[in-house]
């Protein structure tokens, strides 16, 4: 099969050529199968018209199918109506996570890609935060999904090849004031990933962490940008100081697209790399931290919030 070398600013790897995708799908009956969690908006809607673009017949999953609007207006605009299928899965409902992949297997035969994408933002400070947003925190964003996974590895180990995507954040790579509860749950799925990449390497199976910065998605309007705070807060200031930067990074954050296309790039990859950080100021951030000692880095992260 003729490859060739793409240079990407995500990072390098062989990727198949786009004769060869089209020649491979040209069979719509043994097209690849992606299985992608949380597509009703953001990275999720996005990435699921990406990969139907490619050829991917792809599963649509979301906690309320009666979100799926925008995604069957964008999917039939582009022509992939029939590409798309329309699975209900919520990640935290252990029959909901397995009644979905007996319908992805039952219907397709297979599973290919899997993008753990699900997910939503808590904000506050830690004093603050009640254990029960915790604890909803973590198991959407880690519990959930790895219950998806494990679902679905039993289903690539035996055919030997497949592709995990899951998203993770910068904020899984350095902890900010006020985003504890996400940045917990993404350090976590961090390690997480890296013990399944290790673990499933000898099945043919990659593992991939794409880890985007701010990008003008829904999570602005969810979690962190809903956080309730008292006026007599011994945080009050601080955490004003947070939700004027976030506000300010929703308002100029890149469009989400390129995550989107990202992902659609190591689905073609052969040998894609562990990690793929992208967006405004996240290598810069993890450069820094890999250099600057602790205190400069915490110096310049609180002069950003004042």
């Amino acid at each position: 099969m003729t490859v060739q070398e793409h240079q990407t600013e995500a990072g390098q790897g062989r990727i198949d050529t786009a004769s060869d995708v089209v020649k491979k799908r040209k069979d719509g009956a043994n097209a690849p199968v992606a299985l992608i969690t949380g597509t009703s908006s953001g990275f999720g809607m996005l990435t699921a018209i990406t990969l139907a673009k490619q050829g991917y017949r792809v599963v649509a999953t979301m906690r309320d199918l009666s979100r799926r609007e925008e995604l069957v207006k964008l999917a039939e605009q582009a022509g992939l109506a029939e590409r798309l299928q329309y699975v209900q899965l919520d990640v935290t409902d252990a029959e909901s996570v397995q009644k979905a992949v007996e319908n992805v297997l039952i219907n397709n035969g297979r599973i290919d890609i899997l993008v753990n994408n699900a997910g939503f933002a808590v904000g506050g400070f830690i004093e603050e935060v009640s254990m029960a947003d915790w604890r909803r925190q973590m198991d959407t964003n880690l519990f959930g999904l790895i219950a998806v996974t494990r679902a679905v590895l039993p289903v690539m180990r035996e055919q030997k090849q497949g592709l995990i995507v899951n998203l993770s954040s910068v904020s899984g790579l350095s902890g900010f004031p006020g985003y504890a509860p996400y940045a917990a749950s993404k350090f976590a799925v961090e390690g997480f990933t890296e013990s399944l990449r290790h673990e499933m390497s000898s099945f043919g199976v990659r593992v991939v962490l794409v880890e985007p910065g701010a990008y003008r998605t829904p999570i602005w309007n969810k979690g962190l940008g809903e956080i309730h705070r008292s006026e007599d807060s011994p945080y009050k200031h601080k955490l004003d100081a947070v939700l004027r930067y976030s506000q300010h990074a929703s308002e100029t954050a890149p469009d989400p697209q390129e995550v989107a296309d990202l992902i659609g790039r190591i689905a073609r990859m052969r040998a894609p790399k562990l990690r793929y950080a992208l967006g405004k100021g996240s290598r810069v951030l993890i450069i820094g931290k890999a250099l600057l000692p602790w205190k400069w880095l915490e110096w310049i992260i609180a002069r950003g919030l004042k």
